[in-house]
């Protein structure tokens, strides 16, 4: 427990950044544990709450892909995933639509009314948000986005509302997609000119040796990326959560972060301070 001066001398810290973001948009992707353990979902709604108190404009764009595998047991449907992403046929997209839409997104919608946040749920589908195409044949219904329609972002902003917004799309067919949430909180961030996107992970952040947290990389430059890659300090499953954070920047998103979910309070750690807590992606001087 910190003590009371330690309190103060925080707020103080705070206080320029609250400066610089207020009125601002910050989108922030929430998965992972933080999901799924309820003393850390406790900790960001309670996180997103005083962001918006102190005037910031929220967006929460959030996955579940353990409930949705869990639904799926429970209907006597295996999982399958292709190169980490879940293969999605027209049944398994009509789950991942109730879980999400419904059973996750207006669970959290509802934890943060109660906490005082005026929310609103959305899906990708309200509003003609997220207009997708098949990410590939193999994938299935897995959505490739081809345009966001930010209107009903824009409008529940301006009323006050925090959007919280389950990743489901659809195409002019009329099929519904199952969207990765790293892919559709960069893509939505970029359009609504935001001023940062949290990606929140299970892990510090970028690092230079995986298997060592002190190797955190604390700032990159969207044009050192292709070099990391070379060098292999980004590989795997970090290879398209990083060219998510390019891709924000490059629609014009000011700051990228890739924060640790797994530490309670992380968001307001990460944007509140000047250590910060993860990696911070900025396109360049």
């Amino acid at each position: 427990m910190i003590g009371k001066e330690e309190q103060a001398e925080f707020l103080l810290e705070a206080m320029p950044y609250i400066e610089k973001y207020q009125n601002k948009v910050l989108v922030i992707k929430y998965g992972g544990n933080a999901m799924v353990s309820e003393e850390l979902k406790k900790s960001v709604m309670r996180d997103l709450t005083l962001l918006r108190f102190v005037g910031i404009n929220v967006v929460l764009v959030h996955g579940g892909g353990p409930e949705i595998s869990e639904t799926l047991k429970r209907m006597g449907v295996e999982s399958r995933f292709v190169n980490g992403l879940r293969y999605t046929d027209e049944e398994t997209a009509e789950v991942v639509r109730m879980v999400l839409a419904g059973k996750v997104n207006k669970d959290l919608v509802h934890r943060l009314q109660m906490l005082g946040a005026k929310s609103v749920g959305m899906c990708g589908i309200d509003g003609g948000m997220l207009l997708c195409e098949k990410e590939s044949e193999e994938l299935g219904y897995v959505g490739k986005i081809v345009s966001v329609d930010t209107g009903v972002i824009t409008d529940s902003l301006s009323n006050g509302y925090l959007p919280v917004i389950s990743t489901v799309g659809y195409d002019r067919e009329g099929h519904i997609y199952n969207i990765n949430a790293d892919t559709a909180a960069s893509a939505i961030a970029g359009a609504l000119g935001a001023e940062s996107l949290i990606l929140m992970t299970d892990i510090r952040g970028l690092l230079r040796d995986k298997n060592d947290d002190n190797t955190l990389i604390k700032k990159v430059y969207v044009s050192d990326i292709p070099s990391l890659i070379n060098e292999g300090v980004i590989s795997g499953g970090m290879i398209p959560k990083i060219n998510c954070c390019k891709e924000a920047i490059r629609r014009g998103v000011n700051r990228v972060f890739i924060t640790d979910g797994r530490v309670k309070h992380s968001i307001l750690l990460e944007l509140l301070s000047d250590e910060g807590m993860g990696t911070m992606f900025v396109k360049g001087d």
